[in-house]
């Protein structure tokens, strides 16, 4: 391990692995509570993306109970939402987001992504007008099992997306993993189509910090360090981002040449 904490780079890509799901949230979790301090020391609103799903959980509940965030300064923002689904519904992420991070600290604001809103796509301008005028400073991502970067799947992910925010229909492999999770019961419960950030959004944030753990995940993990930057693996672009970091565990890091820690 080099002195800077860094376990190896892949292109401009930041890797870190540990021997845990926990530690690795934990380690996860303190560099973007770090981050968030230093973002307030210099600005008075830090707007910050966030992600949702089984990955995110271990790193958000150490976030959350960090005692000196300034959450009060933080505007937060999810990445997607499936279309005509309800708040309350159990797999809605904007209730994965009330449950797991607004409805535990007193932040400032938090924008959610409507997804049973009458016209989506109305909705897709609505909250790309937001992202425009807060322009996230920080980003806390996963990565799918199919490669993609919020809902942005292999079939409709698009490096140069003129749109900040779009409507798209869910690959088969996406919808797989989210029963795999226990969000759904059976691949007909899923919704088949999603409003989501696009990729040149999520590019657009300064630091991007990514939390991808567990035995699932060990497959997409060795694509994206190794496979050639195209949208068959989406996340294989984050090895030109100048300041993202991967966060491991040992499952999710078993199948990528990487040293140990």
């Amino acid at each position: 391990m080099s002195p800077s904490g860094i376990d190896a780079k892949a292109g401009s890509l930041a890797i870190y692995r540990y021997v845990t799901r926990r530690e690795m949230g934990a380690a996860a979790a303190a560099r973007a509570a770090g981050a968030i301090r230093r973002l307030a020391e210099r600005h008075s609103v830090v707007p910050v993306i966030f992600a949702t799903g089984a990955s995110q959980l271990e790193m958000l509940r150490a976030l959350t109970a960090f005692s000196d965030i300034p959450w009060d300064r933080v505007v937060g923002f999810h990445m997607d939402e499936y279309v005509g689904i309800s708040r309350e519904h159990p797999a809605s992420f904007r209730r994965y987001m009330r449950d797991e991070l607004a409805g535990k600290v007193a932040m400032r604001e938090f924008h959610n992504v409507e997804g049973d809103a009458a016209d989506p796509e109305k909705e897709c301008e609505r909250y790309a007008a937001l992202l425009r005028r807060y322009s996230p400073l920080l980003c806390l991502a996963g990565i799918g099992e199919n490669g993609h970067l919020a809902f942005n799947d292999p079939p409709v992910a698009d490096f140069k997306d003129p749109r900040d925010a779009k409507v798209v229909t869910l690959d088969r492999e996406c919808r797989e993993q989210q029963v795999a999770e226990g969000w759904f019961p059976n691949l007909d419960a899923v919704p088949l189509r999603a409003i989501t950030l696009t990729i040149p959004t999520l590019f657009r944030v300064p630091e991007i910090i990514l939390s991808v753990p567990g035995e699932r995940k060990a497959d997409i993990v060795a694509r994206t360090l190794s496979e050639e930057i195209s949208t068959k693996c989406p996340a294989s672009i984050l090895r030109t981002h100048p300041n993202a970091h991967l966060y491991l565990d040992r499952e999710s890091a078993r199948l990528a040449e990487l040293p140990l820690k």
